[in-house]
């Protein structure tokens, strides 16, 4: 089956939507979605309302491209998404369930991980097929808030983010049959499910496990994962296990020519008596307990290596909620979501940083101000001749005397 510049395989279609973050194919009665992106209302821009560069799938785009396909019969999403607008998940949420029941055939593939909002669109699909290594993540919406607000009106923003996750919560509890009780709980606690408990829970249906491995290698630093092709880059401070492949420099460069793609079948394995390099299929065929073994390791190895990535950055997160409340939250959130995020011993550092820099401007307005008001060259106001003037005569000193008394008692 041919494939598409990020190497997953695509149908050979009349019609191909190719949008960066994702894709829509449909040839006859079959259609195919891949949606690798954050999840989006609009473009969002930055204070000067300049777009900001990013994997963004948008609500308008997206809907208007999802109807073209809408005749298909069988259509499958492929997804590997942290999420987003959690209302703009639930829109097509409701617009896969609206095909389902007109009777399409809906499954979703968990390419890489399916977080947050792309959890619940996940979870909208008929069958939900995916991979030991996968990750799903589901939690309770969160946003900002700016201004003040008394008592009264916090109670009613927190009523209307319980509304957002009743209604979040409805997408979970049909796909896995578990009670609004359960599944408030699990929201409330962010839980992260692996691909064996994502069946084990009922959000997915399928393990998939007769298909090759996904592929997953480190790059020659450590500080990013090669999934399926697709470059992962690592939260600040992790680093990818030992026990990961490393792609040489040489690959990577080969890797970048072939449209970021990594081989899946690999030309130089082995080597048979004949001196011709070995495929794969020959290596199983001469060798199969040797390479059961290997790919059994591999699949733990990347278990593991998901796992370990999970409890590391919950550490990560669960540190800077200690000291969140000390800093801003906009650089809290930068620290815990952006494209810097950092430790929390790092986001410390920032907020001394920027503590330090609006010191020292604070400090310099103040030295211009007192420069540009005069204020130096002005002389002390001379005493008025009666402080200047001492009492004379014992009446006059014991005058003085009774006053001083008075004001140190406070009496007029």
């Amino acid at each position: 089956m041919p494939k598409n510049k990020n190497g997953l395989n695509r149908l050979s279609a009349p019609l191909n939507i190719n949008r960066g973050v994702y894709a829509m194919a449909m040839d006859g009665d079959n259609a195919e979605i891949e949606l690798y992106g954050d999840i989006v209302e609009q473009q969002p821009t930055d204070w000067w309302g300049d777009p900001i560069e990013g994997n963004f799938i948008i609500l308008e785009d997206f809907l208007k491209d999802f109807e073209s396909i809408s005749k298909a019969k069988n259509i499958t999403f492929r997804i590997n998404s942290y999420g987003g607008d959690c209302m703009v998940g639930m829109v097509i949420h409701n617009k896969i369930r609206e095909l389902s029941r007109a009777g399409k055939n809906i499954t979703a593939i968990v390419d890489g991980v399916a977080m947050s909002a792309a959890s619940v669109i996940m979870s909208a699909c008929d069958t939900v097929r995916v991979n030991p290594a996968s990750l799903v993540m589901i939690h309770k919406c969160w946003g900002f808030m700016f201004g003040g607000y008394n008592a009264d009106e916090l109670r009613d923003i927190a009523e209307h983010q319980d509304a957002y996750d009743r209604a979040l919560a409805t997408a979970y509890i049909r796909k896995t049959n578990l009670s609004q009780t359960q599944i408030l709980h699990m929201m409330s606690e962010t839980v992260y499910m692996t691909g064996k408990e994502a069946v084990e829970k009922g959000f997915a249906d399928e393990l998939i496990e007769d298909e090759a491995p996904v592929q997953i290698a480190a790059s020659a630093d450590g500080r990013s994962l090669f999934v399926g092709g697709k470059e992962m880059h690592l939260a600040p401070g992790m680093f990818a296990p030992d026990f990961i492949p490393t792609v040489t420099a040489e690959s990577e460069k080969e890797d970048a020519e072939t449209d970021g793609t990594i081989s899946e079948e690999p030309s130089n394995v082995g080597s048979l008596e004949g001196g011709h390099d070995m495929t794969l299929a020959e290596l199983r065929e001469q060798y199969p307990e040797l390479i059961a073994q290997a790919e059994a390791e591999a699949t733990a190895g990347n278990a593991k290596a998901i796992e370990s990535a999970v409890q590391a950055e919950r550490a990560r997160m669960a540190d800077i909620d200690e000291i969140a409340v000390l800093y801003d939250v906009e650089l809290v959130h930068e620290a815990k979501y952006g494209e810097t995020a950092c430790s929390a011993a790092e986001l410390a550092h920032r907020a001394a940083v920027a503590a330090a820099k609006s010191g020292k401007t604070f400090l310099a307005n103040m030295e211009e101000d007192a420069k540009e008001s005069g204020a130096a060259d002005v002389e002390a106001a001379p005493a008025s001749e009666e402080e200047d003037k001492e009492p004379q005569t014992e009446e006059e000193k014991l005058d003085k005397a009774r006053a001083q008394v008075r004001v140190a008692l406070g009496k007029n």
